[in-house]
């Protein structure tokens, strides 16, 4: 079982421009059944808007297969900068799932995959963002923790200032569903006796202030767990792979590549083979 993994595009309007080429490439490439977007879907000086938004959904919904986002912070933690527009986060966070999730349980994508949501949950119902999903037998999610100490950076160019009350009550919430998420797809995994667990999130998770919770969760639940547990995220443009991350053996950590419309991971999860998940660098060729 073959998928597609993104992050960190487009950055502005060159990588717009050529991202419906990095689209066709995917749907053109044998195998794949699906994608996934590690988040960032614009850089940080682009404007945060509406319109924006849409276009992206749409750019999206032109992938053949099921297409699966978690959020970044440049989606909206961000949007305080005078260049993204001033907006407030909490607001445009609304507006994130409004559009690029707009149908509870359902990916975008020109053939839509069924997902769980964390939605259906009476204690987090804003979280729709949050999916869990099994593919022959390997359990994904996506958890929702973004770059900038997981938001609790100020929102410093908000006209009139900060609002920390605001801003540290959204972390709050949203860390509390980051935990109970992750503990859900190792609820899933034990329950199913999955092969692997895939784990798909903005930002990596240091030990660093506003991540050392979810961190400890996940490396707890690896240990646990003992099968191969992959790590997906996106945030420093950098690809990497750090094996037994934190001083798990079985927790591998993927940082997929950023900041570019021609570069991609090609993912496959094989249970027949001992580490499960292996990948490959795949780049777009260029317009002939």
């Amino acid at each position: 079982m073959t998928f597609a993994l993104l992050g960190d595009t487009p950055y502005g309007e060159p990588q717009r421009a050529v991202f419906p080429a990095l689209v066709e490439t995917i749907n053109a490439e044998r195998g794949v059944r699906f994608v996934l977007h590690a988040g960032d879907v614009k850089n940080s000086s682009s404007t945060c808007d509406d319109a924006r938004f849409a276009d992206l959904a749409e750019l999206f919904g032109t992938f053949a297969d099921p297409f699966v986002l978690t959020p970044g912070d440049n989606e909206w933690t961000d949007c305080h900068h005078a260049d993204a527009g001033r907006y407030p986060p909490t607001e445009r966070l609304d507006a994130v799932r409004r559009v690029f999730y707009p149908t509870d349980g359902r990916t975008l994508g020109r053939h839509p995959m069924r997902v769980r949501n964390q939605a259906a949950d009476p204690r987090h119902r804003a979280f729709r963002e949050n999916v869990l999903f099994t593919y022959h037998g390997v359990v994904f999610a996506t958890v929702h923790v973004v770059g900038g100490a997981n938001g609790l950076l100020p929102w410093a160019e908000l006209p009139g200032g900060d609002r920390p009350k605001a801003r540290t009550a959204e972390v709050a919430a949203r860390t509390a569903a980051a935990l109970d998420w992750i503990d859900a797809a190792f609820a899933l995994a034990a329950r199913t006796d999955a092969p692997g667990v895939l784990l798909m999130m903005q930002a990596e998770p240091t030990g660093a202030r506003g991540f050392a919770e979810i961190r400890t969760r996940i490396t707890g639940h690896a240990r646990g767990y003992r099968k191969p547990v992959l790590l997906v995220h996106g945030d420093e443009h950098v690809y990497e792979v750090q094996r037994a991350y934190a001083g798990v053996r079985n927790l591998t950590r993927l940082e997929t590549f950023g900041n570019t419309a021609t570069r991609w991971l090609r993912v496959t999860a094989d249970p027949r083979t001992p580490g499960v998940f292996s990948w490959r660098p795949r780049i777009v060729p260029p317009a002939s």
